[in-house]
């Protein structure tokens, strides 16, 4: 169920589209339900519709995640019921898993247990009940004497007697098809809300011997309807990822202050430092070190890497041993291969760094090819920008580029030549050549003596002390 409007998230976008741990709200309950093992996943939908399907199509392929329109939001029961016709064909004894899009950490496993307790169920209903941490608005579950549930009243319908009930419903069923079919033409809008309520499926339920009720964390079950339950959410959500990389061999510093988006594979022993933030479709090889800060999107970190302090990062591949930073940015499309070195205050753009080369300080290299073994000294800039368009700089193997140079583009400096420092090379440097381009110095003998005697009278006669 995703077609709510959220207005309580005081946003432009749809409520299931915000994202945790940098996952869409709805793609949570998506990968939980495909997890627990559905084999069909039908998406209600309804506010911002179009949006929301193509972010589903985008994650998953085109129709993969089936939508069903709820055009007006009439209650949980009237949202089910708009999903009714996308089973068309589907026989009764079919288990249908109702979940909630704005109710994230649901783990696939409950699910099972929530579809296994159905199957044994006579009434071909079950349902997760929890116990909230604090005053929540939900359903409470009456219960005769005998223990068994007779039905959820809403908190708006409820007497201050049963609102003191602490079960409370969680917003999450699976049901018979048939049951369900036959049930949800019964629901009538006499509540307080005057909805259709997915609730009163439980009184039908008692009729065939009652549903079964399973408990569940309050924090797996909880929904989000503001920022703040936004913010909460999020925060449990990277407990959990950064919880289960560490079982599987990741060492993190501060887990608490380390923010991996989920989808993010680390490998085994890679050892995260405090303040790294890794989103996007990152992916972070064996023994990696990341060390403080670090801020890597959709960047490929293969095994043995080193990423130095406050390294930012983007759509790049970092490859085998490589040494990143501190203090440098890898803009989209940076590829180093494996043993390269890119060190402090050196920023690159497009740009692709074979093994063994290095740029160890301070330099700019953008749209640009660096060969194996090569050297970048500190202060080298590829001007690559004519004002117009962009222009390629290649630096073939073994050649040595040195400090303060600039490489006016497009330009190539062949295999094993030198760039004397202070060079500005404005045309191609043949294999093994040296290109300079200095003014011949020229040294004046006494200058200085000179210089400082004149300014030393010039202040004594302008009483300039």
């Amino acid at each position: 169920m995703a077609a709510g409007l959220g207005t309580r998230m005081k946003s432009d976008q749809a409520k299931v589209l915000h994202e945790i741990a940098g996952r869409p709200m709805i793609a949570w309950a998506i990968e939980a339900a495909r997890g627990a093992g559905a084999a069909r996943v039908v998406a209600i939908l309804g506010h911002q519709l179009e949006t929301v399907k193509a972010a589903l199509d985008a994650r998953y392929g085109a129709g993969a995640i089936e939508v069903a329109l709820q055009a007006e939001q009439k209650g949980t029961g009237h949202a089910v019921a708009s999903a009714l016709p996308a089973l068309h064909g589907e026989p009764d004894d079919r288990i249908v898993v109702i979940l909630s899009g704005d109710a994230p950490l649901l783990r696939a496993e409950r699910i099972a247990v929530l579809t296994e307790a159905c199957a044994a169920n006579p009434a071909g209903l079950a349902l997760l009940s929890t116990v909230p941490h604090r005053p929540m608005p939900y359903g409470r579950l009456v219960r005769d004497a005998a223990g068994t549930l007779q039905r959820i009243v809403e908190h708006a319908d409820a007497t201050a007697e049963e609102r003191e009930i602490l079960d409370t419903n969680a917003g999450f069923y699976a049901v018979r098809l048939g049951h369900l079919r036959a049930d949800l033409a019964t629901l009538r809008a006499d509540n307080a809300k005057g909805e259709l309520y997915l609730t009163d499926l439980v009184a039908r339920a008692a009729t065939r011997g009652g549903a079964t009720a399973i408990d569940a964390p309050f924090e797996e079950v909880s929904g989000i309807n503001d920022r703040v339950d936004l913010a909460a959410v999020d925060g449990a959500a990277r407990r959990r990822i950064n919880d289960e990389l560490m079982r599987a061999g990741v060492t993190f510093v501060a887990p608490d202050a380390t923010y991996v988006d989920a989808d993010i594979p680390v490998g085994r022993d890679a050892w995260i430092g405090p303040g790294v933030i890794l989103r996007g479709r990152t992916s972070v090889g064996e023994r990696v070190r990341i060390d403080a800060g670090c801020v890597l999107t959709d960047v490929t970190v293969a095994a043995d890497a080193h990423l130095k302090p406050y390294t930012i990062a983007s759509d790049s591949v970092i490859g085998p041993r490589a040494e990143v930073g501190p203090f440098t940015h890898l803009r989209p499309k940076t590829r180093l291969d494996d043993d390269a070195r890119v060190g402090n205050f050196v920023e690159t753009k497009k740009a692709h760094i074979m093994a063994g080369a290095k740029a160890n300080h301070l330099s700019y290299l953008g749209d640009v090819s660096v060969g194996a073994k090569a050297n970048i000294g500190a202060g080298t800039i590829t001007c690559n920008y004519d004002g117009f368009t962009k222009h390629q700089t290649t630096i073939e193997a073994g050649a040595f580029i040195g400090s303060d140079s600039q490489l006016v583009a497009p330009v190539t400096v062949g295999r094993d030549a030198y760039v004397g420092s202070g060079t500005t090379v404005t045309r191609d440097v043949p294999r093994g050549a040296l290109a300079l381009s200095r003014v011949k110095q020229v040294n004046v003998e006494g200058w200085a003596d000179r210089y400082r005697e004149a300014q030393s009278r010039r202040k004594k006669e302008s009483g300039d002390h």
